[in-house]
């Protein structure tokens, strides 16, 4: 288990702090949660993310920067997925938090 969290060194939480920043945008939040698929070239998340491609590559060089993204190339193709099994439980614990119904949206907790 993770040591206490105030235990955590000042430069580790920079670190932290920058990364989410980086997720702070939503294209490049957007991009992380499309990388949760599985490896996809830059092409097809630009198609569905109606971004540019020339824009989604420099998102992701900067999340492979901070080790949110990492890239393989197969043939020709580089694709990108997620750097870790870390960065999907963070979007996908936080997907779930902000999606949950709770007494914000209109429906008593079970408490």
């Amino acid at each position: 288990m993770l040591k206490h969290l105030t235990q955590v060194s000042d430069e580790n939480t920079a670190v932290l702090a920058d990364m989410f920043k980086l997720l702070g945008d939503p294209s490049r939040l957007k991009i992380v949660m499309a990388l949760l698929d599985g490896p996809v070239s830059v092409g097809a998340i630009a198609e569905r993310l109606k971004l540019s491609p020339s824009l989604v590559s420099h998102h992701l060089r900067l999340l492979r920067a901070a080790r949110l993204a990492d890239h393989e190339r197969r043939g020709r193709q580089m694709l990108y997925s997620v750097h870790d099994h870390h960065i999907r439980c963070v979007i996908e614990d936080m997907v779930e938090h902000v999606t949950e119904s709770g007494p914000e949206s209109g429906q008593e907790s079970a408490e």
